[in-house]
């Protein structure tokens, strides 16, 4: 199925208004504002609900059933309030009991939700309609005030929000009609549909200021049992604005720390899905029969740091040297069991819509290793590099940099530095040494935090002018290819000019009873980017 309606939209795109492009895609259900225009339309048919989950289950969605899942972690901290969501336990149990106005989907862009349509012209100035018919779960209607006091909630310093940073530019949000809304922001951001779809800018009714105890939010399931650090169960919200869905009768959601414990919970038919099951244990849920792992390519990512006001690795050329020493193959295989994905030193995942697929791959060459080596003057040198367990999956890459090293006429001296500690003593305090970034959806975000030269998180301290005005261009740019193009030449100066190398991206990995259908990977997160509740049924 070819997507003709995108092509000629982008056609149009030039000539006609961006408020009329929105309107457009929003219309035919295609695609969602900035965050979805290059969505092929066969990855959004396959993702049409009932015809996806039964196109690759096999058959067709059955309601009914229990399961009970297993995230890594449970606290007295857990919380109902989308605002202070800040864990994979935590994110699971939002999106069973609330909706935003957006969501993710396997593009890693954002599809309508709460909202039906989203329009801009200026990427500035954003109005929403809302879906109506919406109800919440004690049967309130929803309404552009639930979304008004949802949104501006996050800039009220005593809610202590986790999301306060990206609602900073939140310049002002105002109902304009019965069932609409306009959101207008400080400078122009064409991410805003991706950042909606977080689970912190979940709606929640408006004036709720008690979470201890009930949640009543617009989602999949309706709170049966909430006691934090112990289990969340939802039942089926038989109002969900989404016909049909969800499918089964209760989902349970537990904590489980230990990751074999994990594992020995799935095999033994205790919990139907775990969240993160490590490389070693796949083998062993596979052989089970009864059980699988489902691989979700992620932008988690464990980077060498090259500090540019550091010796040698202020050098272009020592950078670039390093960068041809890494064994991304070798990495891949002997780190992460195959469980990972081969990066080219810039950090947006293959998965992502503007990854740059034109770039050539960087590849393991000692040759040109000791060419920029040579050329640097810096044959024969030692270096020190430090790596810790807390930056996972380091201390291998650094042994197996050194040998790399060996073969190129160095010599990397490797520090194993504890975990405890690590990132305030020693994360970017070195000329060498290794970062762990998880996942961002925008790259704007990401880009901000860990690239812009006055980034707060720019680990090799790299100064780029160019780099910098390409990311403020982006962030206001409307035109979709014109973005596009703007994040390619972005991921290339990384590559070639910055002092971080990202030899791969981990995969996450779930484990799931076979009976559980309709589960396919969301770059977000593991199970579903944290969605799961609303997709699976029980095939029993």
């Amino acid at each position: 199925m070819h997507n003709n309606k995108i092509d000629a939209a982008l056609r149009g795109h030039h000539s006609g208004s961006r408020r009329a492009l929105l309107k457009s895609l929003g219309a035919a259900g295609l695609v969602t504002a900035a965050s979805g225009l290059a969505l092929p339309a066969h990855v959004l048919a396959q993702l049409s609900d009932e015809s996806t989950t039964a196109n690759q289950a096999g058959g067709k969605p059955k309601h009914g059933g229990r399961i009970r899942v297993a995230t890594t972690s449970m606290s007295t901290k857990d919380t109902l309030d989308p605002a202070k969501a800040s864990l994979s336990t935590d994110y699971v149990r939002i999106y069973m009991f609330y909706s935003g106005l957006t969501q993710f989907n396997r593009e890693l862009g954002a599809d309508p939700a709460l909202a039906e349509t989203i329009e801009t012209e200026d990427q500035q100035n954003w109005h929403f309609t809302l879906r109506s018919g919406v109800t919440f779960h004690n049967g309130k209607s929803l309404t552009p005030q639930d979304v008004v006091y949802s949104l501006l909630r996050h800039k009220d310093p005593a809610v202590t929000s986790r999301a306060a940073p990206i609602a900073a530019q939140f310049q002002e949000v105002v109902v304009t009609g019965p069932n609409t809304l306009r959101i207008t922001l400080n400078a122009p951001n064409a991410d805003l549909p991706v950042m909606l779809a977080s689970a912190n800018f979940c709606i929640v009714a408006d004036g709720t200021t008690d979470f201890t105890q009930t949640a009543n939010g617009t989602g999949p399931y309706q709170q049966k049992e909430f006691s934090a650090g112990v289990r969340t169960i939802g039942v089926r919200n038989p109002n969900f604005w989404k016909p049909g869905k969800p499918y089964l009768d209760e989902v349970e959601l537990v904590g489980i720390a230990d990751e074999s414990s994990r594992v020995n919970a799935l095999l033994s038919g205790d919990i139907q899905m775990a969240l993160a099951v490590n490389p070693r244990s796949t083998k062993r849920v596979k052989r089970s029969g009864t059980c699988d792992v489902l691989q979700t390519e992620s932008s988690l990512y464990t980077n060498l740091i090259m500090r540019q006001d550091g010796y040698p690795t202020s050098n272009p050329d020592f950078v670039l040297a390093v960068k041809y020493m890494m064994n991304r193959e070798l990495i891949k295989r002997a780190l992460f069991r195959g469980y990972a994905t081969i990066a080219n030193d810039h950090p947006v995942a293959p998965s992502h819509k503007y990854f740059n697929h034109e770039l050539p791959q960087r590849p393991y060459d000692i040759d040109r290793a000791k060419f920029h080596l040579k050329k640097a003057g810096m044959s024969g040198i030692r270096v020190p590099v430090f790596a810790s367990p807390a930056a996972e999956g380091s201390v291998d890459m650094a042994a197996l940099l050194q040998l790399s090293g060996i073969e190129a006429g160095m010599h990397f001296g490797i520090n194993r530095v504890p975990s405890d500690g690590y990132w305030s003593n020693h994360w970017m305090k070195h000329p060498l040494g290794f970062g762990n970034i998880n996942p961002r959806v925008s790259l704007d975000e990401l880009f901000s935090l860990f690239y812009k030269s006055d980034a707060p998180w720019n680990e090799s301290g790299w100064q780029n002018a160019q780099f910098d005005e390409l990311l403020i261009a982006a962030r206001g740019e409307g035109d979709e290819i014109k973005r596009k193009q703007m994040y390619w030449d972005m991921q290339e100066l990384i590559a070639d000019k910055c002092g971080v190398s990202i030899p791969v991206f981990m995969n996450l990995i779930d484990g799931y009873d076979k009976r559980v259908k309709g589960f396919y990977p969301i770059p977000t997160g593991g199970l579903m980017g944290y969605s799961f509740a609303e997709h699976v049924w029980l095939d029993a």
